[in-house]
């Protein structure tokens, strides 16, 4: 598997970390694996950043290097480094309610939020019916448990948020994602209408990247989140990446200052909803 960079970088640092505890207690790779009952080859791929050690192979690593009381600290740098890439399968083994009230804690602290969507109009944008059809489709698409109401309501509460006005919101999205039929005309032009709603609130701006912007400089990228200066969230096709590298927020919020560039606000944002509007009715339509 190729990792993302961030998630790699920590890998090789862990392992290192490993490695140098191994080489301060004085024994050899080899020597750690015959007394914790191993192939030797593990180590080498422990210490190589191939494999993340699972909690029991951190506590034996810990013990036979004369280190116990540092297998706890080892095991929270493991975990914080396996969550910052998960596959999705394991994200949705938590269930599609618990999904939506995990990043709750970190929406509640966040003062300014960045958004940009290159999919579907963000969650935190959403009505009742449009979440409600997303979320359906990706509890039959993945054969989940059937947990979409709960979800919904989660959702619904999350958007309390942008009510208070000590947080500011900025949220970019294709233009291609007014025009993405994921739920059916009379929901997406009920969606639509709250877009033009919402655009008019004093602690949002909502841009939107016309469809003939040139992109010879800044093309649509993955969706991402970006949680003030500290954190960013990103939906890969496989996986959800959490990035908190210093070096990589700045690159999240720098390609977000670009896309904001590329974007319409105001008047003329509100202009390309109107006419994604026009189009839900335009001959040839499906209903």
């Amino acid at each position: 598997m190729t990792w993302p960079s961030n998630s790699q970088q920590a890998r090789a640092d862990f392992a290192k970390r490993l490695r140098e505890i191994r080489r301060n207690a004085g024994i050899t790779a080899r020597e750690l694996a015959a007394r914790a009952g191993w192939h030797e080859s593990k180590c080498s791929r422990i210490e190589n950043g191939r494999t993340l050690p699972s909690d029991s192979d951190l506590r034996a690593w810990a013990r036979h290097c004369g280190v116990a009381k540092e297998a706890a600290d080892l095991i929270a740098a493991a975990h914080t480094i396996e969550g910052s890439y998960l596959q999705w399968p394991r994200v949705e083994r938590q269930g599609l309610r618990r999904m939506q009230e995990s990043v709750d804690p970190l929406l509640e602290r966040s003062r300014r939020l960045r958004v940009y969507s290159s999919w579907l109009v963000p969650g935190l944008l959403q009505t009742r019916a449009y979440t409600a059809a997303v979320l359906s489709a990706v509890r039959d698409r993945k054969g989940l448990a059937d947990e979409v109401q709960g979800a919904v309501e989660s959702r619904m509460e999350r958007q309390r948020l942008l009510h208070q006005g000590t947080r500011r919101f900025a949220i970019l999205m294709e233009e291609s994602v007014l025009r993405n039929r994921v739920v059916d005309r009379q929901a997406m032009a009920e969606q639509l209408g709250h877009l033009m709603w919402i655009a008019k609130w004093p602690n949002l701006s909502l841009g939107v990247i016309p469809l003939g912007a040139d992109r010879s400089a800044e093309w649509p990228v993955e969706s991402f989140w970006l949680f003030d200066d500290d954190q960013v969230n990103v939906e890969l096709v496989a996986a959800y990446l959490t990035v908190t590298q210093p070096n990589e927020v700045a690159a999240y919020a720098r390609t977000f200052a670009a896309l904001a560039d590329l974007a319409v606000h105001g008047e003329a944002a509100r202009q390309l909803i109107e006419n994604a509007v026009e189009a839900l009715s335009a001959p040839g339509r499906a209903p």
